[in-house]
C-alpha cells in the first residue's frame, strides 16, 4: 500500500472546505443585492439581522474547521508511522464522503435529523480511525 494515498481524502476534504468558503460570499452578495441584508450586517461579524439561509454556509465552514482537524492529524500520523493500509484508506474516504453529505444537507435543505445522522456517522468513523491508529501504535 502506498502510504501517500492517505493524502488524497485529506486533499478532497480541503477542497470541500474551500468550496464552502466560496459559497459564503455568493449567498451574502446575493442576499445583499436582493435587499435582504442591511449594509453593516457583517461589520462586527454576523449580526442577528442575517437571514438563516445566509448564515448556513458560514456555519458549515466552521463545522469543517472543527472535528476534521482530528482527521487531518490522524491521517498525517498514519503516514508518518507507515500505518496506512487499505482499511485506513477506506475509513478516510468514508469520513470524507460523510462530511461531504453533511455539507450538502446543511447548505441545501438543512433537515436537522438528516444532518445529525451524517454528522454522527462521520464522528463514529473518525473514532474508528483513531482506534485503529492507537492499536497500530501500541503493537
Amino acid at each position: 500500500m502506498e502510504q501517500i494515498n492517505i493524502f488524497f481524502p485529506m486533499i478532497a476534504l480541503v477542497a470541500l472546505t474551500f468550496a464552502v468558503l466560496l459559497v459564503i460570499p455568493y449567498v451574502r452578495f446575493k442576499a445583499g443585492f436582493q435587499g435582504r441584508l442591511p449594509r453593516d450586517a457583517f461589520k462586527y461579524g454576523e449580526s442577528p439581522n442575517v437571514p438563516p439561509d445566509v448564515s448556513l454556509p458560514n456555519r458549515n465552514l466552521m463545522n469543517l474547521l472543527e472535528m476534521p482537524v482530528l482527521f487531518y492529524v490522524a491521517c498525517i500520523t498514519l503516514y508518518v508511522t507507515k500505518n496506512v493500509d487499505g482499511n485506513a484508506l477506506f475509513l478516510a474516504w468514508l469520513y470524507f464522503g460523510l462530511r461531504l453529505c453533511h455539507s450538502v444537507v446543511h447548505i441545501t435543505y438543512n433537515k436537522v435529523f438528516h444532518r445529525f445522522l451524517v454528522f454522527a456517522a462521520s464522528n463514529v468513523v473518525l473514532a474508528l480511525i483513531w482506534a485503529r491508529l492507537f492499536r497500530d501504535l501500541v503493537k
